[in-house]
């Protein structure tokens, strides 16, 4: 699929949140396709591990450990990557999230912890509009930039699996991608989400992460210039309207 991308500037500087699962899987593949990555999680031993993956196939990356739902510590993480990379951002891959259980099985609202509560949403939807808070203004003064928010099927249907928090943000996402998409369309950037369902990753199969990384890879290519403000499941038909 490298073909997609004639131009490697056009895909440079492309952070995700990423140290493991499906932003491994993106920023792995982005790295392989020519792209200059920025590799962000709150984990410093999981982006060290990215980090040295991407180089070993001989891309090149720039570790990120910072806690998204921090704006400052996202902005100044963001603006120092940037300036190692030597340019400016013009992709995002928002998939920081997190899905807390309790013996293995999510709480009921009455019995959350309204910290919990705040802590979810703070990483899962919080975090994807600090980064483009941070990122946006370079973006629309470039004129061009492509932003991916990691969503889930949680965030349209009810899943028993997950908690009322995680449901509430990932659907918070899909909003917030429909709005981004209209406001910042006329600067060049195009805006969607991906909703995947069960995915083979620390935190449960069905689907390969490398799925929706393919996903991820369309969105921000030349072939998927139509296409914004759209929120694409990734679920084997888990979940259909």
């Amino acid at each position: 699929m490298t073909e997609r991308y004639t131009n490697p500037d056009a895909i440079a500087r492309r952070p995700s949140h990423a140290g493991r699962g499906i932003g491994r899987a993106i920023v792995e593949g982005f790295g392989r396709r020519a792209a200059l990555v920025g590799v962000a999680d709150v984990n410093p031993e999981d982006v060290a591990a990215t980090v040295a993956a991407i180089e070993a196939a001989g891309g090149r990356a720039v570790p990120l450990q910072f806690d998204v739902a921090d704006y400052p510590a996202t902005e100044a993480a963001l603006s120092e990557a940037a300036a190692a990379l030597g340019g400016p951002f013009d992709t995002v891959i928002n998939n920081a999230g997190i899905s807390p259980k309790h013996d293995g099985a999510a709480h009921r609202v009455w019995e959350m912890d309204p910290a919990e509560w705040n802590r979810v949403v703070a990483v899962n939807l919080t975090g994807s509009f600090n980064t483009v808070r941070a990122l946006s203004p370079a973006m629309c003064a470039a004129g061009r930039g492509w932003i991916v928010n990691l969503s889930s099927v949680a965030g349209k249907t009810y899943s028993p699996i997950v908690a009322c928090h995680y449901a509430a943000s990932k659907a918070g996402l899909i909003g917030l991608t429909k709005h981004l998409a209209a406001e910042l369309g006329p600067f060049g950037i195009r805006v969607n989400a991906i909703a995947p369902g069960r995915i083979e990753t620390p935190m449960g199969r069905l689907g390969a992460a490398e799925e929706v990384a393919d996903l991820a890879f369309y969105l921000t290519s030349a072939e998927a210039s139509f296409v914004t403000g759209q929120t694409v499941d990734v679920a084997g038909g888990l979940y259909m309207t």
